[in-house]
């Protein structure tokens, strides 16, 4: 195991902790999915890319991770309550389709938008529809405690009889009895003892499309019970890491860990991890709000808030530039601003995978220039083991980057810093670019090699003077995004920051 200590910031304890794994070297990391019933937007982006960076920084620090991140594919409500259409039944009737080709639609989409954004697939993907025996299963456990109870074929969660043993409300740090005065207006209660409580298992109407047989009658599960199911089916009863948007937290995880702690007499996760939201002029991003763009659309420029289309790295990039717990604010002059760094850090990775070490007469060691590299190297580690805060440590891997330009351009010598920490700068650079943030060049191989068959006719035509076709070449380098670098010894390429 590499030597760092990680901390990570618990929302069950609303602090940093040292992240010490139950079962060392072997994380279990569970994350809460999408429900597929549109294409993935900005927001769904997020807690992908968070929870990717998060499975790569473990993974390089030789922890041995299984990932899990669900499928939602029934189950969910419109309002995200108790009542309502589920989202996919909802959207099948509208697009006149069977709910699962709803499903797996979106899902398709979903996965080709991930990939897009560089995120590793997840060590297990299961979807709540192939897990509905081991959801049945645990509603019967809960009635076995007497912290549920049916009514006419739906079972619901007895919030009040489990806070007598248990504290509801302790992930969110919301207060019980101000839930129960907040939703006494809504006395409409019909089948539920109280308002608090929350259903295991819905009896499905006549016309509802997705149903499956149970003890209880033909019904479908609750949606916070499938997490529940597949994350200890996965991952054990009490795993490392839950992760998931901080819209989650409650009332999705605060009745997961509910649930978990009814049937398996334990909360599910050690720690709680939530990214925060991303927001556009200050309001959640959200379908159920309509002021979504989804990736494709960032990724066409076809919407009308968007001035320009943005690369998948680009976003993978922005969202990276603050840390998962701070809001991060939508806007083109952000964007356009990642833009122009993932260009610049690009610039760079190709310029890093250049550079040799050359050991050079009359080049002396530079204290000072070992120190402030050294300096750069380990801050950029202490960032991502404090609470994996990639917003600082792209800070400093743009100091790595002003040294490495230094050197690219002749202004340093390679023997300044002797050639152990010389490399060291060169091999952290690289790790951190592509495997800790996961960035990489958007740009086919095909295309680097047009450029470069351009830069030796660039070269040919200045040696002969000929500036009408230098020009010429620069001019149409630049109109593809490129530009030309002229320097003493040799002619690069570099994309146009």
């Amino acid at each position: 195991m590499k030597q760092h200590q990680l901390k990570i910031y618990n929302t069950l304890s609303r602090k940093k902790e040292n992240f010490e794994p139950i079962n060392s070297p072997f994380v279990g990391m569970y994350v809460c999915g999408p429900t597929v019933y549109g294409d993935a937007h900005l927001g769904h982006a997020r807690p992908a890319i968070t929870f990717d960076t998060v499975y790569r920084y473990l993974s390089y620090l030789d922890y041995k991770v299984r990932y899990v991140r669900n499928i939602t594919d029934v189950g969910h409500l419109t309002g995200d309550a108790d009542e309502g259409e589920d989202k996919i039944a909802k959207k099948a009737k509208l697009e006149q389709l069977e709910p699962m080709e709803v499903a797996q639609q979106y899902t398709d989409t979903y996965h080709r938008d991930m990939e897009l954004l560089n995120t590793i697939k997840p060590s297990i993907e299961p979807r709540a529809t192939g897990h509905i025996p081991e959801q049945i299963a645990l509603v019967t456990s809960i009635l076995e405690e007497g912290l549920a109870y049916e009514v006419n074929g739906s079972v619901y969660f007895d919030v009040l009889k489990y806070n007598e043993k248990e504290k509801y409300g302790k992930l969110s740090g919301r207060v019980l009895e101000e839930l129960m005065v907040g939703t006494r207006d809504l006395d409409g209660q019909g089948e539920k003892r109280n308002t608090v409580d929350f259903a295991l298992w819905k009896k499905a109407a006549p016309e509802h499309l997705m149903k499956w047989d149970s003890p209880w009658g033909l019904g479908f599960p609750g949606w916070h019970l499938e997490c529940t199911a597949m994350s200890s089916k996965y991952l054990g009863k009490h795993f490392d890491i839950h992760g998931g948007g901080m819209d989650l937290m409650f009332p999705h995880h605060e009745c997961e860990i509910a649930q978990g702690n009814a049937c398996n007499h334990q909360d599910p996760a050690k720690y709680w991890m939530h990214n925060n939201m991303i927001t556009i002029n200050g309001q959640k991003m959200g379908k159920s709000l309509g002021n979504f763009i989804t990736l494709q659309e960032l990724f066409t420029g076809e919407h009308k808030l968007l001035e320009q289309a943005y690369s998948p790295m680009t976003i993978r990039f922005f969202i990276l530039t603050a840390h998962y717990r701070s809001t991060l604010d939508f806007s083109n002059e952000a964007l356009k601003a990642a833009q122009k760094g993932f260009k610049k850090i690009i610039n760079g990775l190709q310029i890093a995978k250049k550079l040799k070490y050359v050991n050079e007469e009359n080049v002396h060691l530079d204290e000072e220039q070992v120190r402030q590299v050294t300096s750069s190297i380990q801050n950029a580690y202490r960032a991502m083991d404090d609470d994996f805060n990639t917003a600082q440590a792209i800070g400093h891997v743009f100091n790595l980057l002003k040294k490495i330009n230094s050197f690219y351009t002749g202004q340093l010598k390679p023997g300044v810093l002797g050639e152990t920490i010389f490399q060291k700068m060169i091999n952290t650079y690289i790790i951190f670019v592509e495997k800790i943030l996961g960035l990489k060049e958007e740009q086919p191989e095909t295309q680097e090699g047009l450029i470069n068959v351009l830069l030796k006719i660039y070269g040919e035509a200045k040696t002969a003077r000929n500036y009408d076709k230098v020009d010429e070449i620069r001019a149409g380098l630049k109109e593809m995004g490129y530009v030309v670098k002229d320097m003493k010894d040799k002619i690069d390429w570099a994309y146009e920051e």
